[in-house]
C-alpha cells in the first residue's frame, strides 16, 4: 500500500466495514496521533511500534551552495520505533 486510499480499501476489506467508516477511522487515528505527539506524549500501537518525540539539539551546519556556516536551531522531531513483531514480519519476507 502506498496511498491513503489503498490503506482504506485494505482495512475496509479486513474489517468488513464500509469505506466511509474506515476512512473516518484512519483520519481520527492520524488526528489523535498528531495531538498526542504535539503534547509530547508517546503513542504505542501494539504489534506495530511506538511513536514518540525526540529533542534535537542546536547545531552548526553548512549552506551547500556557499559553504558558509549556519546555525540550525534546536527542535523537536517525531520518531518511530518498530515493535519486534513488525521487525520479524518484515525480515521474514
Amino acid at each position: 500500500m502506498r496511498t491513503k486510499k489503498e490503506l482504506i480499501d485494505a482495512l475496509a476489506e479486513l474489517t468488513q466495514q464500509p469505506k466511509n467508516v474506515t476512512e473516518a477511522f484512519v483520519d481520527a487515528l492520524g488526528d489523535a496521533l498528531r495531538e498526542s505527539l504535539a503534547k509530547g506524549d508517546e503513542v504505542v500501537l501494539p504489534g506495530v511500534g511506538k511513536f514518540s518525540v525526540k529533542a534535537k539539539a542546536a547545531k552548526t551546519g553548512r549552506n551547500p551552495r556557499t559553504g558558509e556556516a549556519i546555525q540550525i536551531a534546536a527542535r523537536k522531531a517525531p520518531a518511530f520505533s518498530a515493535a519486534k513483531v513488525l521487525k520479524d514480519a518484515v525480515d521474514a519476507k
